[in-house]
């Protein structure tokens, strides 16, 4: 066994999941990981949607030493710090209409929680409405708006004036082949919510463009416009949670822009920063000055490290056109896995923006979900030497979040072993 592991079970808090097939990462480049012993894996999580420019891209690397070598911390919300400014202004060109102020912290966990801080501030309202199926961090506000039981177990009783309505979810839905409806008929449940399951006194609805950890829910297109009319009807704010699908994810630099509404505030991680700590909250000037001195801070937000690499990262993406290419990856990988789904009833469904999607796997016609089927094939794929995540509210749903700059044979590679874990799984050899 190797030192490394044995030292996780000894001294490491693992509370996540345990692989099978465990292995101790030595470096990584591009799409590909190699472990102690050499070996390569194709990886197609991007650990965690995170490193969307690729594994140490040697641009983001540069501006980080460079970074480095001057300033490593000095508080940026006592001291201005250029980083930290050069990025501000970077977003604010780059961001949905109107929201050019904005305040960096470390996870998007915390970002949620500062966003859902200065919308009570701004709007003198306290309560909140959310989705079933939603993920919105692991820190205890951030689970209260988080409508997945799953994440949420043993932790509770959770924050009060949380109020949620039902995911645009339309493969699970009655309305499975009328999205539109589907789309319709969930944005017109938020009244009801605000009606019936609230005191009236809503600051904000919080929502992913593109449900991450739900299973890569792809809300139909007409969704956020019909949920924009009510909020405005009732003075509520839109909370877009972008940690997951910003940042050229989904083949908009934000998921918001494929449905034409512009939120209120953005919350961003993950992909900010191609895997330095990094999160942010963007939002209109106005809403900005309900903080009041003292009301919010964060000692590590801003680390001029991890900033020089965001502004590095989206310069990046803006040069290679990262956008288009997850587009263009994103429609043939699609593609390519709904002729396997042809060919494997256990294929239910194939959703996605870009390269943020999802394999939705099922038992049968009832749509059972496969979920045991779901992890073996996460580690056949591991033993195979590529890398997915699994997520959905059941834990059936194959998530493939690559780097953006992935390349078509490697996309091939990842869906060759995919036809081959299906089959092991799906189709075992009779004994």
């Amino acid at each position: 066994m190797s030192d490394t592991i044995q030292k996780y079970r000894d001294y490491v808090i693992t509370g996540f999941m345990k692989s099978v097939v465990p292995i101790v990462v030595d470096r990584a480049s591009g799409a590909v990981i190699t472990d102690i012993n050499g070996r390569e894996y194709l990886d197609c999580f991007a650990g965690i949607s995170v490193v969307s420019a690729g594994h140490c891209n040697p641009q983001v690397i540069a501006a980080a030493k460079r970074q480095m070598e001057k300033l490593v911390h000095c508080s940026s919300y006592i001291y201005h710090v250029q980083a930290v400014a050069d990025l501000a202004d970077k977003i604010a060109h780059i961001a949905p209409r109107g929201l050019t102020k904005t305040f960096f912290g470390n996870s998007g966990a915390e970002a949620i929680e500062g966003a859902m801080k200065l919308a009570r501030l701004y709007t003198g309202k306290h309560e909140f409405i959310a989705l079933h199926a939603s993920f919105h961090g692991r820190s205890w506000g951030a689970l209260s708006v988080t409508g997945n039981m799953g994440r949420k177990k043993r932790g509770g009783p959770y924050a009060a004036g949380i109020a949620f309505a039902p995911a645009p979810y339309a493969y699970r839905s009655q309305w499975r082949d009328d999205p539109e409806e589907c789309g319709r008929q969930c944005a017109r449940a938020i009244d009801d919510v605000i009606r019936f399951a609230t005191s009236g006194d809503v600051a904000a609805f919080i929502a992913e463009p593109v449900m991450g950890e739900g299973g890569i829910i792809v809300p139909p297109a007409n969704y956020f416009k019909e949920v924009k009319k009510v909020l405005d009807k009732h003075g509520i704010l839109f909370i877009a949670d972008e940690v997951q699908s910003g940042f050229a994810r989904t083949g908009k630099m934000f998921a918001c822009e494929h449905y034409g509404v512009d939120p209120d505030i953005l919350v961003t991680a993950k992909g900010i920063a191609d895997g330095f700590p990094l999160s942010a909250f963007t939002t209109r000037p106005e809403i900005t000055a309900a903080f009041k001195p003292g009301d919010h801070l964060s000692t590590f937000g801003g680390n001029p490290i991890s900033c020089a690499a965001a502004l590095a990262n989206i310069e990046f993406m803006e040069k290679e056109n990262l956008c288009a290419r997850a587009t263009e990856t994103g429609k043939y990988a699609i593609s390519k896995l709904r002729e396997l789904q042809k060919q494997n009833s256990i294929i239910g469904e194939v959703r996605g923006r870009g390269l943020m999607i999802g394999v939705e796997l099922v038992k049968n016609e009832q749509l059972t979900p496969a979920t045991a089927e779901a992890e073996a094939i996460r580690e056949s794929l591991l033993r195979r030497g590529v890398l997915v995540g699994v997520g959905g509210v059941f834990g059936n749903v194959i998530r493939f979040q690559p780097p953006l700059i992935i390349t078509r044979p490697q996309i091939d590679q990842a869906l060759s072993m995919f036809a081959e874990a299906l089959q092991e799984v799906a189709q075992p050899a009779a004994v």
